[in-house]
């Protein structure tokens, strides 16, 4: 009996690794080897004046007629052995146990093509004896079989490689996007949490003001609620947010914050993290503005910079301890970078000047591999 048949799931992925050029290859392997066979055997026998030229064609071309037919087998067969890919032994036995039943076949079959062409044509086909025939083309077909059943095998071989090669990457990107959905779902609360608490430092002393920031609270959860649906988004829209956000706290501490945005222009369609700002801005509010009274300059700039579009966030007023650790925020951007871009992006928090900058850098389209 046959090997029981695999799974539908199995087979259909096999049958989509054997792809149709790999088809193509294979049938133009398989006819070019048999008309070297054919070529050579008319060669070889028409030194033989009594031999007439269509006698070596029939001879080699009645054994790629049936040999062709069982290739078409094993070809068809493929699927009920595609688990045993990575078992080589288990593989090639699974094929070569039908070989007794190719010998008696294939010499009946090919002989009777023989026997009955030269029979039409009023002649007798002579051959040797049964017993050599038996073992010669016993050994004839062992060594074809052999020969294309690693060919057979190598291709599908190659075929499962590349199929468990695409498994991989769309579990990796599959998984990718759940962790990035995870980190922004972990962003949204935070900044919404600060927001509100701004909201309600102004709810009894500034209604105004207050229900101005109510409104742009509004706009900015709309944005956020939208870059769910992304991981990336344009470097226009995450301004839009960041203004938003920062029009809020703008609210809350006018009289202590001024902010400076040095934007490149051409960099505005650039695809960027969605909210991958926001905690920035944010820190810098919360350590540069709220732990002081003084006046803090706030600075958000974008530039191209050799290949790389450079963004930097940072704020006077305040720097960074000799033992600081970052935070859940800038925590939350390494991880989403290095998901997205692994070692090509980095993320730098710094003291500069009198105070202190976080520097984000993002490979460009053209300068990735």
């Amino acid at each position: 009996m046959l090997p029981r048949q695999s799974s539908p799931g199995v087979h259909a992925d096999h049958e989509a690794v054997f792809s149709r050029k790999s088809m193509a290859a294979l049938w133009i392997l398989w006819a070019a080897f048999w008309l070297l066979m054919i070529g050579t055997a008319i060669e070889d026998q028409l030194r033989d004046p009594l031999t007439r030229w269509w006698q070596p064609i029939l001879t080699e071309g009645s054994s790629a007629l049936v040999s062709t037919g069982w290739m078409w087998l094993a070809v068809r067969a493929r699927g009920r052995h595609a688990r045993y890919l990575d078992k080589p032994l288990l593989w090639f036995a699974s094929y070569l146990r039908w070989l007794p039943l190719i010998f008696v076949t294939w010499i009946t079959a090919v002989y009777a093509i023989r026997f009955g062409v030269y029979a039409a044509l009023g002649r007798t086909y002579e051959h040797s004896s049964w017993g050599f025939v038996v073992v010669y083309e016993s050994l004839k077909i062992t060594y074809i079989a052999g020969l294309w059943l690693g060919v057979l095998f190598g291709i599908d071989s190659y075929g499962q490689w590349q199929l468990q090669g695409r498994r991989l990457l769309h579990t990796q990107k599959a998984l990718a996007e759940a962790q990035l959905a995870q980190l922004q779902g972990q962003l949204r609360p935070h900044f919404l949490f600060n927001a509100l608490n701004t909201v309600s430092a102004l709810m009894h002393t500034n209604v105004e003001r207050a229900d101005r920031l109510v409104a742009a609270l509004g706009d900015l959860l709309r944005i956020s609620l939208r870059s769910n649906e992304h991981a990336m988004t344009p470097l226009a829209e995450e301004l839009r947010t960041l203004e938003l956000y920062a029009g809020i706290m703008h609210e809350r501490f006018r009289d202590r914050v001024t902010l400076d945005w040095q934007i490149d222009s051409t960099v505005l369609d650039i695809p960027v993290p969605a909210l991958l700002l926001q905690p920035l801005l944010e820190n810098a509010f919360k350590h540069g503005v709220e732990r002081t009274v003084a006046p803090v300059h706030i600075l958000i700039g974008a530039r191209r910079d050799n290949g790389s579009l450079e963004i930097v966030v940072s704020n006077s007023g305040s720097t960074l301890a000799p033992e600081h650790r970052d935070g859940v925020g800038f925590r939350n951007c390494r991880e989403r970078l290095g998901i997205i871009y692994g070692d090509a992006a980095s993320l730098l928090v710094r003291n500069e000047g009198d105070g202190v900058a976080a520097r984000v850098s993002l490979p460009l389209a053209e300068s990735l591999p």
